[in-house]
């Protein structure tokens, strides 16, 4: 046909071209045919890769789950063993203060202890020139006593006198003995006590020590777990940002091979619904012609049944260029090629 009835249809044909470039990017997905780019790698080379990465920021963030479990681990047996040791350091805080007052009551028993001794000391030599001085004296007898009384009343009282002087000086001796083995008894007494005292702070001492070093190895860990946590999450934010921008990029090249098989859609199709060559094949181009033997009529050589089907008035061959150009595209977005022979 002449140029003016393709002009009448090339709107109509424009508008159609979206959906043939549907079906034929839907041959082109059916036939496993990868859109090239040109870096050399293909839409499915991407979703490939995003695949990939996605798998591996699982992975990584997984692992970042399940490395702060153990943070949160370490970090709780870090507070735990200081809350310990703030407990320990203040039992042996005052197993300390306790020592140190043991330390004193042994200091000053020690000091009773000595001056009982030099009171013994003195007592015993008192004592000592005492028995001298009556050795020397000689020590009268009962014929002196009663040769040298008054009476009977100063014998009795020279009697008494001398008997009380030996009691008193053995009760002083003894009484002296009494203080100083009570007061040594009270000495072994105060230094078993902070010997006792002494060992409990050290066996303290060595728990808190203990619990201590857990405490640095807690907090020791609970560091590294965060530094490792960071350098995985560091990786993730890369791998998420890589992932990003490969997405956008097969976004963009998606757009960009819309565009190039909407441009080879109209280089197979002409001005005409269906490609050229088909047309040419069926028709010759012709809006009137009539297949006398299937009744198949216009430029598209569409069977009359297949025409009331998608609505066409009267025969195909008596429709205008643009309803024959219409029914014509809705029959290659929906059977593609196989409805034509000559596609064959």
């Amino acid at each position: 046909m002449g140029s003016a009835n393709r002009e009448h249809t090339a709107p109509l044909r424009r508008r159609a071209r979206a959906g043939r470039v549907a079906a034929v990017l839907a041959l082109l997905a059916a036939f496993a045919l990868p859109v090239a780019i040109a870096s050399g790698q293909s839409i499915d080379d991407l979703n490939s890769r995003i695949a990939g990465a996605r798998d591996q920021a699982d992975s990584i963030g997984a692992e970042i789950q399940a490395a702060t479990e153990q943070l949160r681990a370490a970090q709780e047996q870090a507070i735990a063993a200081a809350a310990r040791e703030a407990q320990l350091s203040a039992v042996l805080e005052r197993g300390e203060q306790r020592e140190a007052a043991l330390e004193d009551q042994v200091a000053q028993a020690r000091g009773q202890l000595t001056a009982a001794r030099a009171e013994l000391r003195h007592s015993l030599n008192a004592l000592s020139d005492r028995l001298v001085g009556i050795y020397r004296g000689g020590m009268p007898d009962a014929t002196t006593l009663l040769l040298e009384s008054n009476g009977f009343d100063d014998l009795t009282t020279r009697a008494e006198y001398l008997r009380r002087i030996e009691e008193a000086d053995a009760a002083l001796v003894s009484k002296v003995r009494s203080l100083r083995n009570a007061v040594a008894d009270r000495l072994a007494e105060v230094q078993k006590a902070q010997q006792r005292a002494h060992a409990f702070n050290e066996r303290i001492a060595a728990a808190r020590d203990q619990i201590a070093r857990v405490r640095a190895n807690a907090e020791s860990q609970a560091a590294a777990l965060e530094d490792a946590r960071a350098r995985r999450q560091a990786a993730l934010d890369s791998l998420q940002s890589q992932v990003d921008g490969w997405t956008s990029e097969v976004q963009r090249l998606e757009r960009i091979s819309a565009q190039q098989a909407e441009q080879k859609v109209a280089g197979w199709f002409g001005d005409w619904a269906i490609p050229a060559s088909i047309v040419m094949c069926e028709s010759g181009g012709n809006f009137g012609a009539v297949n006398p033997s299937s009744g198949a009529g216009g430029a598209y050589q569409i069977l009359p049944s297949t025409w009331d089907l998608y609505g066409g008035q009267g025969n195909p061959e008596n429709a205008s260029p643009a309803e024959q150009a219409e029914i014509a595209a809705q029959i290659w977005a929906d059977s593609g090629a196989g409805a034509w022979e000559c596609a064959g």
